[in-house]
């Protein structure tokens, strides 16, 4: 399915001349295509506010369309540029709850230009969901971004 979904996305990105849209059509895809995708967004770094700021999603509603630095799984993964994988986030001090039905994340920065801009963040409805296989399947698709929309 990964690799399916890879070609898809990437066909997705390739045509687009729009961010926000190709963005947002990557949400509703994994969303509805991936299982255990439950909530699919994109935050990008808002640099003077130090604060992240959602800017594409799907699944249901968030609060959290703002998320300072240093604050929560998605604020942590801005700071220390890392991917966070979280197995279980009833286990997490710092997690902000955007559904009480979440129970795992994962978070993987967006490099532009070896500069962290954004992150895509995904929550599941099951413990333990993400897998090496996901990161490495995020990780692809943040790049194909990058190469795409944020070149030199």
């Amino acid at each position: 399915m990964y690799k399916i979904a890879i070609d898809i996305i990437g066909n997705e990105i390739k045509s687009s001349n729009d961010l926000i849209n190709c963005l947002n059509n990557i949400c509703k895809f994994l969303n509805q295509k991936i299982k255990g995708y439950d909530w699919v967004g994109f935050y990008f770094h808002n640099e003077k506010n130090k604060e992240l700021e959602l800017i594409a999603f799907s699944g249901l509603p968030t609060q959290h369309t703002k998320i300072p630095f240093g604050k929560g799984i998605c604020g942590t993964s801005a700071l220390t540029n890392n991917p966070i994988v979280v197995d279980d986030v009833s286990k997490e001090s710092n997690y902000i709850s955007c559904n009480i039905n979440v129970k795992s994340e994962i978070v993987v920065p967006l490099f532009a230009n070896n500069k962290n801009v954004g992150q895509i963040d995904i929550d599941s409805n099951s413990i333990g969901q993400f897998k090496k296989i996901d990161l490495n399947f995020l990780i692809k698709i943040n790049q194909m971004i990058s190469k795409k929309f944020f070149k030199l």
